[in-house]
């Protein structure tokens, strides 16, 4: 979902209020507002929240409005008047509804060329392109547009920046509507719009490659790790850090982990202590990545891919094309040498509880290597919510139980992202959720207060009902 380890958002620390804002479109006197007087100062409260809009939307509308203006609203707040859906007019819905969609066609750019290469830019640099809604269902509706449209071969997608391909899900904006209201509609609409995604990449019968080059975080790995030719760079940092922020590491991370070796213990080390992945050779041998190459050859491989004349088999065209590109890692994988002790800290029978003991014992090893290890991953454990230790190390290994098995719906990815729909919509409205993101990205103090405070006082049986049912028509539909 999204990253609370690096440099996540570079976004405004305070959210602006709907009233100083409305006042500014009154004052710019802008005719298609259709508001001149003050009875109808709206009010932007509840058009954003019928509409869903993000952050993105509500700096579309500022940007219009001078500083000077901008300044002296903020300084001075106008009093809250009280909204009524009623007083919006319909062309002002409509605005910003255009307003939403205008940013996410600034973010999320698509272009097919003249040889069947459709190519999906993400361009929002300063937030390491960080996914909001309209982001993610502009980028889905790309997708299902060159699916079925004989023209396109294959789907290249990329980032405009070399220092993130995508850090994940625009959190605070949801944390924020949360902590107003539990009962959000935007919590169902992101993560409807994020698991859906997932599950359409993942099925993707045309050729479908990502450029993960620099910070691929949290819902970063989910348009990237389910594709089905993942380039991997020098550069590529990634990472599942969302127990530090109170909710667990989705985007089926427990899928791609009950793949790679050690029957889902390395995705549960990854998942539960928030470690970064910046070895290339550590990629590959989790399954992360499929090609390694050096970042100083992309813009080659993004030509020749753009030259290429497809024949009638274009996943042997491109599958050639990586041939020719891709680079063995200059070091060994990591964590295939520690396996050994990972699979022991981390394996499927391991409680949360169990796994500290464990990595206890690992850190007084005469092996140097293995005690530095388990250290960190101490110090990782340590960061995180003990309730979302509890549900991640539950949830990982019950899909890493069920790999292999064609009986059983979580070894499938639809499987596992239904199931990670319930516990997203539950988890994220637990106190921890809202009181992580205040701490690691809000007011960045590293200090949450969570509640249960230990492991010890976690209650499984609330653990175990957030993986129930939510009802036939409360389901993910994929």
């Amino acid at each position: 979902m999204g990253s609370s380890g690096g440099p996540y958002f570079q976004d405004e620390k305070n959210r602006p209020d709907f009233t100083s804002i409305a006042t500014a479109a009154l004052q710019l006197n802008d005719p298609l507002l259709e508001i001149n007087h003050t009875p109808y100062l709206l009010l932007l409260g509840p058009v954003v929240h019928r509409l869903a809009l993000s952050h993105v939307a509500m700096r579309a509308l500022f940007s219009r409005i001078p500083i000077s203006t901008a300044t002296s609203l903020f300084s001075s707040p106008a009093k809250p008047l009280a909204p009524s859906p009623s007083l919006v007019p319909l062309r002002l819905v409509r605005r910003f509804a255009a307003m939403a969609a205008a940013a996410a066609e600034e973010f999320v750019k698509g272009r097919v060329f003249p040889n069947g290469v459709a190519v999906i830019t993400l361009d929002r640099p300063k937030a390491l392109n960080a996914m909001n809604l309209e982001m993610d269902l502009r980028y889905k509706a790309f997708l299902d547009d060159w699916e079925t449209n004989p023209n396109v071969k294959c789907v290249l997608v990329e980032s405009s920046s070399s220092r993130a391909f995508s850090a994940g899900m625009d959190i605070k904006g949801v944390a924020a509507e949360i902590q107003k209201d539990k009962s959000t509609s935007l919590v169902q609409k992101v993560f409807t719009a994020e698991y859906s995604l997932i599950c359409k990449i993942h099925e993707y019968a045309k050729p479908y490659l990502c450029l993960m080059d620099g910070v691929t975080m949290g819902f970063g790995i989910g348009l990237s790790g389910h594709g089905r030719y993942r380039i991997i760079t020098e550069r590529t940092l990634m990472a599942m850090p969302e127990n530090a922020i109170g909710l667990f590491p989705d985007v089926g991370f427990a899928y791609i982990g009950a793949k790679a070796p050690g029957g889902g213990a390395i995705g549960a080390y990854l998942g539960m202590t928030g470690k970064r992945i910046s070895s290339p050779a550590d990629a590959l041998f989790i399954g992360l990545g499929t090609h390694y190459v050096p970042s100083g050859d992309l813009g080659s491989l993004k030509e020749s891919l753009l030259s290429t004349n497809f024949t009638a088999d274009p996943h042997k065209d491109v599958e050639s094309l990586l041939a020719g590109y891709k680079k063995e890692p200059e070091s060994v994988p990591q964590l295939e040498k520690l396996l050994p002790v990972i699979i022991s800290s981390f394996g499927a029978d391991k409680s949360a509880a169990e796994s500290v003991e464990e990595l206890n014992k690992c850190s007084q090893s005469g092996d140097t290597e293995v005690a530095e290890w388990a250290n960190d991953a101490l110090a990782g454990l340590k960061k995180g919510a003990p309730f979302s230790l509890c549900l991640t190390q539950k949830h990982f290994s019950g899909v890493a139980s069920s790999h292999g098995n064609s009986e059983n719906h979580l070894s499938k990815l639809a499987g596992v992202m239904k199931l990670e729909y319930r516990i997203a919509l539950r988890s994220s409205v637990r106190d921890d959720f809202v009181e992580g993101v205040r701490a690691v990205l809000v007011d960045k103090d590293q200090n949450p207060k969570w509640n249960p405070a230990t492991l010890e006082d976690v209650n499984m049986d609330k653990v175990e009902s957030i993986f129930e049912p939510l009802g036939a028509d409360a389901e993910l539909n994929v």
